[in-house]
């Protein structure tokens, strides 16, 4: 490719270039993909907790769901929010709307303690929120074999395990 010449006539010193120069576009469109590929993680709603592994669980394909969170120290939050028991009820309702068909999924931690997971499902069944789903991670192959694999440990004779 032969390169323009700006001395065409003697008459003009400098004439303008038609050609775009497109390296500062290429170097701010870069710029931008690195800002939004380090942000993106940290733009997740919700509450940081370790589900507990379900083998046969199937995923629930919903746009924008209900999410109630309870921690490992009981505390329950509402999406991304700490709220009390008694705001729960309220403050899901208020996020439902009309539509009293939308799934509330309920995410309990590993170390959660079962009865106040079992209690929050039991408040949003008597306040007459009967759609509810239980959030928890899927086994992998590998590691749901190594556990079905791993010998059971005999019961104590004499009595009933604890």
């Amino acid at each position: 490719m032969a390169l323009p010449t700006r001395f065409k006539n003697n008459n003009d010193l400098y004439q303008p270039l038609a050609d775009i120069n497109v390296t500062p576009l290429v170097d701010v469109m870069l710029v931008l993909l690195i800002i939004f590929m380090v942000t993106a993680p940290l733009l997740a709603k919700g509450v940081k907790v370790n589900l507990p592994q379900a083998s046969a669980a199937q995923p629930i394909n919903q746009k924008d769901p209900i999410v109630v969170t309870v921690g490992k120290d009981g505390k329950v939050s509402l999406g991304a929010d700490l709220v009390s028991e008694d705001a729960l009820i309220d403050g899901i309702r208020a996020m439902m709307g009309d539509d009293a068909t939308r799934v509330v999924h309920v995410r309990g931690d590993t170390e959660a303690v079962y009865g106040e997971v079992v209690a929050v499902m039991d408040r949003l069944a008597t306040n007459g929120i009967t759609h509810i789903a239980i959030m928890t991670n899927s086994r992998s192959k590998t590691g749901g074999a190594a556990k079905a694999a791993a010998p059971a440990a005999p019961a104590p004779a004499g009595g009933a395990a604890k």
